[in-house]
């Protein structure tokens, strides 16, 4: 058993409405040495007032399938199928106008790098009374007053002095909290957190994250978190759904999957956790690499990197298919998985 597995499990929602069901969501991307498929037929849902995260190595999907959900991709991606209802809108198939309008009130995003999102030549009060101005069509003295409130929801001191404040003028835990509050600054029913604590220290990390807990139970919000930390998915998620290569191979409830994994990989991402503090103490790691995107394998994703692995898993791609009454794995052999 790992160290994260021992983290207390984090309540579920079961009866909860769906905030967001994505169904097949497949992105492909144009390179100058052919179209890659980046995105293959990614399905889950989240929960309104629960946490879902979207957990797996980097580079296997989960930043593009949250850039698609918001209408974020590059202009060389493009979704080629698949759906995602916020409600009774799939936002994949609405045009610019309705995005526009789902964009605060339905759904909203964190990104990771909030000097970056944030515009520099903006003050931070501008930046956060725009969506009041835009959906609310607010007069500029009550969406200034409106910004007030959300710095002062967040956690910001001094909000009516800092207002004037341009981004690079606060520390980067500050500045995630202004992205955190430009995000949830119209209420909305779903929001994404992409990395919200990279390059944050470990304090702050936490800080960030109590923060999403309140306004998620505030707002009875669903918060769909990418990472690659499994500790932060162990104390913060309802639910996860593990990505490998582009595809979802492993969900279930956070307590349930990382007790008893039923995908390889996701076994192998629960032993590659250092349990042991002792100098000179073996490193577990999963062997090899993820596929190339440009030669993903007939079979199995995973294949190449598989303990398990045999002919049927290199002829026939594993469908996501339920293990229980709240597990799904896409896996041959899934009850075989902790003999290895």
């Amino acid at each position: 058993m790992t160290a994260v597995v021992e983290q207390p499990p984090v309540a579920t929602h079961p009866d909860a409405e769906p905030a967001l069901r994505v169904d097949g969501l497949t992105v492909d991307i144009r390179t100058i040495t052919g179209t890659v498929r980046a995105v293959d037929h990614v399905s889950f849902t989240a929960r309104r007032g629960e946490t879902l995260a979207l957990l797996g190595e980097s580079g296997c999907g989960k930043s593009m399938t949250a850039t698609a959900l918001v209408g974020l991709l590059e202009p060389v991606a493009d979704v080629v199928a698949g759906s995602a209802r916020v409600g009774d809108t799939d936002v994949l198939a609405a045009d610019r106008k309705t995005r526009r309008k789902l964009a605060g009130p339905e759904l909203a995003i964190v990104f990771q790098d909030a000097l970056t999102a944030l515009n520099p030549l903006y003050t931070v009060g501008t930046q956060l009374a725009e969506p009041f101005r835009i959906h609310h069509g607010m007069k500029a003295k009550e969406a200034r007053r409106r910004a007030i409130e959300l710095m002062e929801r967040v956690g910001i001191p001094q909000p009516q002095e800092r207002i004037n404040s341009y981004p690079h003028q606060f520390s980067g835990g500050m500045r995630q909290r202004l992205l955190i509050a430009m995000a949830v600054a119209l209420n909305p029913r779903v929001l994404i957190a992409d990395e919200p604590t990279t390059a944050l220290d470990v304090t702050v990390q936490a800080q960030i994250m109590a923060l999403l807990k309140s306004l998620r139970a505030e707002n009875d919000m669903a918060v769909v978190l990418i990472t690659h930390d499994l500790a932060l998915v162990a104390e913060e998620a309802d639910r996860v759904a593990v990505m490998y290569a582009g595809t979802v191979v492993e969900t279930g409830r956070v307590s349930e999957v990382f007790a008893d994994p039923k995908h390889p990989y996701t076994k192998g991402l629960l032993d590659s956790v250092p349990v042991s503090a002792e100098r000179g103490a073996e490193l577990k790691s999963i062997g090899g690499s993820p596929p190339d995107l440009h030669s993903i394998p007939k079979g199995c994703v995973y294949q190449d990197r598989c303990p398990l692995v045999r002919e049927l898993c290199r002829d026939t791609r594993p469908e996501l298919t339920a293990v229980g009454s709240t597990r799904q794995s896409a896996c041959h052999f899934s009850g075989e998985v902790q003999n290895v």
